[in-house]
Parts: C-alpha cells; sequence; structure tokens
C-alpha cells in the first residue's frame, strides 16, 4: 500500500490505493457467454417440454446476464479518472450497478410468480427426465460461473451481486433437477409450479439483503462492515486529540470507503507525520484508504469551503 498526503492550513488529504481493485473483465465476459449459450438452449427446451420451472429458471437467467453486464459496466466506468467535473471520476457507477442488479431481479421474480401461480390450473405435465437434464446443465454453468467471482465478493458488493445471482440460480438448478425426478416418478405436473414459487422465494430472500444495502450505499450511508462509533473512538484516542467532529464516512464506490473528520488539537497542528500516522491507522484498522482530515486548535467550526475535500 502506497499513501501520500496534502497539508494546507491544517487540512490533510491521504488515500492508499497503488494498484487499485482487482480486475475481473475476464470473469464477467465468459460468464455472460456461458450464460447467454445456456440461456437459449434451456429456453428452448422449456418451450419444447412445456416446463413452467425451466422457463422461470432462463428468464431468471436472462435477468442474471443483463445484470453480469450491468455489473461489469459499472466496473469499468469505475476506473475513469477523475475530472473537474466528476472529481471522484464514476466510483460511484458500481453502486448504481448494484442497485439496478437488485430492482431487475425483483422484477424477474413478479413474472417467474405470476406465470407459476397461473400453471396451477392448467393440466400439462412435462417430463421430468428432459428437465432434469436441462437443469443439470444449469447447475453446472452457474456454478462454474459462481465460482469465477467468489474471490471478489468479500470486498465488493457489485462483485457479491454478480456472486450470489449465480450461486442462487446453481441452487435453483439443482432445485428443477428434483422437481424433474418427482414429476417423472409421481406424475404429479403441481410440482412444477411449486418449484417455480419456491424458486422465486429463495432468490427472494438474497435479493433483498443486496437491495437494502445498495440503497444504503446510493443515500450515503456508513458501509456495513465500518462501526462509525469505533472509528470516532480511534480518531478521539490519538495523541494530542481533545474531540473529533463532524465525522462522516461513506462509499465513494462499492469497495473504497471515504471519510472526513475535524480533530480538536489544543496544543496545535502535529505535524505532518500525525497525519501520516492517522490515515494509516484508518485504514489498516477499518480500511479507509482515502481520509480527510482537519485540524483545529480551538474547535471553532472552520468554513464551508475550507472543509470540503479537494
Amino acid at each position: 500500500m502506497s499513501g501520500h498526503h496534502h497539508d494546507h492550513h491544517g487540512h490533510s488529504h491521504g488515500h492508499g490505493h497503488a494498484h487499485g481493485p482487482v480486475r475481473y473483465d475476464r470473469a464477467f465476459a465468459v460468464g455472460i457467454a456461458l450464460n447467454v449459450l445456456y440461456l437459449a438452449a434451456e429456453a428452448g427446451a422449456g418451450f419444447w417440454t412445456g416446463s413452467v420451472a425451466l422457463l422461470a429458471d432462463a428468464g431468471h437467467n436472462l435477468s442474471d446476464v443483463l445484470g453480469l453486464a450491468v455489473a461489469w459496466g459499472g466496473a469499468a466506468l469505475a476506473r475513469t479518472p477523475p475530472s473537474k467535473r466528476f472529481t471522484y471520476g464514476l466510483k460511484g457507477s458500481t453502486i448504481l450497478a448494484a442497485l439496478a442488479n437488485a430492482l431487475l431481479l425483483l422484477l424477474a421474480l413478479g413474472a417467474i410468480a405470476l406465470e407459476a401461480s397461473q400453471r396451477f390450473a392448467a393440466d400439462n405435465a412435462p417430463p421430468g427426465l428432459a428437465m432434469s437434464a436441462v437443469a443439470g446443465v444449469g447447475m453446472l454453468v452457474n456454478g462454474f460461473t459462481a465460482w469465477l467471482f467468489s474471490g471478489g465478493r468479500h470486498g465488493d458488493v457489485n462483485l457479491r451481486g454478480a456472486y450470489l445471482h449465480m450461486a442462487a440460480d446453481a441452487l435453483v438448478s439443482a432445485g428443477v433437477v428434483a422437481a424433474g425426478l418427482a414429476i417423472w416418478v409421481t406424475g404429479m405436473d403441481w410440482i412444477d409450479p411449486l418449484v417455480s414459487l419456491v424458486i422465486v422465494g429463495v432468490i427472494f430472500w438474497q435479493t433483498w439483503g443486496l437491495l437494502r444495502e445498495t440503497l444504503e450505499m446510493a443515500v450515503a450511508g456508513v458501509p456495513r462492515h465500518i462501526d462509525y462509533d469505533a472509528v470516532r473512538m480511534a480518531l478521539r484516542t490519538l495523541p494530542g486529540v481533545a474531540h473529533v467532529h463532524d465525522l462522516h464516512i461513506w462509499p465513494m464506490s462499492t469497495t473504497e470507503p471515504v471519510l472526513t473528520a475535524h480533530l480538536v488539537m489544543p496544543g496545535g497542528h502535529p505535524g505532518d507525520g500525525f497525519l501520516v500516522q492517522a490515515q494509516a491507522m484508518l485504514h489498516d484498522r477499518f480500511g479507509i484508504g482515502h481520509a480527510t482530515l482537519q485540524v483545529e486548535q480551538h474547535g471553532a467550526h472552520a468554513s464551508a469551503e475550507a472543509c470540503v475535500a479537494a
């Protein structure tokens, strides 16, 4: 990790991202290609067999292809360099991409639930073995695609959205395999729409958490992995700090939190070494690599212009 800071009238700014987040362009390209091919095959099999479970899974796979494309676009836009118009670049695009993914999934779920409920009244038992065979291929495709994103799921909500979609699809495909075998053994056609509704429930459960977290990020909420009180206490206990106020923590992107704070230090400005140590502490303990600290001797609020991070 490399870092630097600029100091002017007690106002210091630092960040430490020498290499930036890991790029997943190949994973996105491979995942989209595999899912497009499987989507076409699964939709065709669904129409041929009359299986709403296969059509439901194909509809969800379509939303995942679009979701992967949106996530990829957000990650690409986030690499846009800063400008006078967008002083942070377009890093917030990853937040918008994750939010769009969650909303896209919810729309797909509504369509799947409507179609499945209508199929309960139909007398059309699909061939169970064909269902199981097609869904078995999907389980392999989705599982492999989820694995492509598994390395980045813990530190990036945008990548976690892609990972969760594909992991959920793998589980859903396993459910369709089981439903096909059950229909083949029992001949009970209601198993097909029932599995479709279970698919809706599983995906809604995992999507709801993603939606809540991305909405919090979109309105500049403190990232969930950061304890606001712990950060305040860590700054307050730095040598010479008497008080901390105007502490703000928000996500610049799905991977980069930002912090600004005013430190009241009656003994005066302690020098650049103190600022470098404070920024290193914030990075190492809380993962905050972009921090702006305003030092005040008497605690008087500085002007709005002086407090804006450049």
